[in-house]
């Protein structure tokens, strides 16, 4: 557990140079392929309901599951998909890291390697990632024990090319103590860290603090990617993040501590996917999309996958085609907003973006509700509010 006393772990010498200049170096090794991208966090078995709408300029894919390595070397070598690709092996999932054992990958010892850590990496360059992953356990509230072990282990490799994962409770972002303590860890190494928070629902709507903090840490920490989320992944690339991935089901979009089971909200069983709707800037079920319009003319979408051709009440069902349609609807506006982002210049501008893109879309729960006659139809996410609450630095009045 964290020592509130003891004093946070020494930065690296070379985390004293101006961002930019860490941030040049720590893009070797194949980072250059990942940097300003958005890839796609979806499972093994589903990829290809989104393969066809991922950018390949901009985007990329994260592949999870158990099969996750084999499908990737079957893309790369079999297909010759040329995109970036990263397999995710969400050891987190199941395990919590430890002191003694940070990176509890299970798999059988080779001749040459019993090393659960470079064993996991050595499979992942085989398969044709453009980068591996560690396979970190999960790291529970104020295990700094744990993270420092992992970060030690890691920084012994020396290896700028290995993406070192710290999927963490998002407790760590609570207070400015555990944020600075978390920052500390991170800034020691010098190669990309993946931050995936883990939470109930929406993570980041847990603690009235954890947006701010999270920004404070894509900003302090070069080379910091945010994985395995949602809303976050656009936020953390206006302020800064190396890379991110938004997920393409719920599952992907946050972590649920080993142990635990996902909460989900019971009153509205979950037999239709879910859907984008882009004004909104939230995911509903399209169950509840066709229920709350009724006899009212939904929206057509006009995104590369429905081409005009769908309207958003469309999506009814679990049945056919309609899962895999909804996924390539939802990656497709993901990609269309990307691209928005990408034309923005870097730094306060795509800040300026990110916080009035938020400020219309809440502003559109209102007009949308009145269009139905149904005040309170559909509700915005926290996480939304929490992004539009915050402005921009450089937008703010002088006192």
């Amino acid at each position: 557990m964290t020592d509130r006393s003891a004093p946070l772990p020494r930065p690296r010498s070379d985390l004293n140079e101006p961002p930019d200049a860490a941030g040049a170096r720590n893009r070797s090794g194949g980072l250059d392929a990942l940097w300003g991208r958005m890839l796609i966090q979806v499972s093994a078995a589903r990829f290809g309901y989104v393969q066809g709408q991922v950018d390949s300029q901009r985007s990329g894919l994260i592949l999870c599951g158990t099969d996750a390595v084999k499908r990737a070397g079957f893309l790369r070598h079999k297909e010759g998909y040329a995109g970036a690709l990263l397999t995710d092996p969400a050891v987190y999932e199941h395990h919590v890291a430890t002191e003694n054992n940070p990176f509890p990958y299970d798999a059988e010892p080779t001749l040459f390697l019993d090393d659960p850590l470079e064993l996991s990496l050595a499979e992942q360059r085989a398969a044709g990632v453009t980068l591996p992953m560690t396979p970190t356990g999960y790291v529970s509230a104020e295990d700094s024990d744990a993270l420092r072990a992992a970060v030690t282990r890691v920084t012994e490799l020396d290896d700028p090319s290995v993406i070192f994962t710290a999927p963490v409770d998002v407790s760590w972002l609570r207070d400015d103590e555990s944020t600075r303590q978390l920052i500390a860890y991170l800034q020691m190494i010098k190669g990309p860290k993946a931050i995936m928070l883990g939470g109930q629902m929406d993570p980041l709507a847990r603690y009235a603090k954890a947006v701010g903090n999270l920004k404070q840490l894509v900003e302090q920490v070069p080379a910091t990617a945010l994985l395995r989320t949602d809303l976050a992944a656009f936020g953390a690339l206006a302020f800064g993040a190396g890379f991110t991935a938004f997920g393409a089901s719920s599952k992907y979009r946050h972590i649920v501590a080993p142990g635990e089971k996902p909460q989900t909200n019971k009153s509205v069983p979950v037999q239709s996917p879910h859907v984008l709707f882009a004004d909104l800037m939230a995911f509903f079920l399209g169950e509840t999309i066709a229920k709350r319009y009724g006899g009212a003319e939904a929206p057509l979408c006009f995104c590369s996958a429905c081409g005009g051709t769908r309207s958003l009440d469309s999506f009814t069902s679990n049945r056919g085609g309609l899962p895999a349609a909804a996924a390539a609807h939802n990656v497709a506006v993901l990609m269309e907003w990307l691209r928005t982002l990408a034309s923005v210049k870097p730094g306060p501008e795509r800040q300026r973006w990110w916080y009035d893109r938020c400020r219309k879309a809440l502003d559109q729960y209102e007009v949308i509700n009145t269009s139905i006659r149904q005040p309170k139809a559909f509700k915005p996410p926290a996480q939304l509010d929490r992004w539009a609450s915050t402005v921009p630095a450089a937008s703010k009045t002088p006192a």
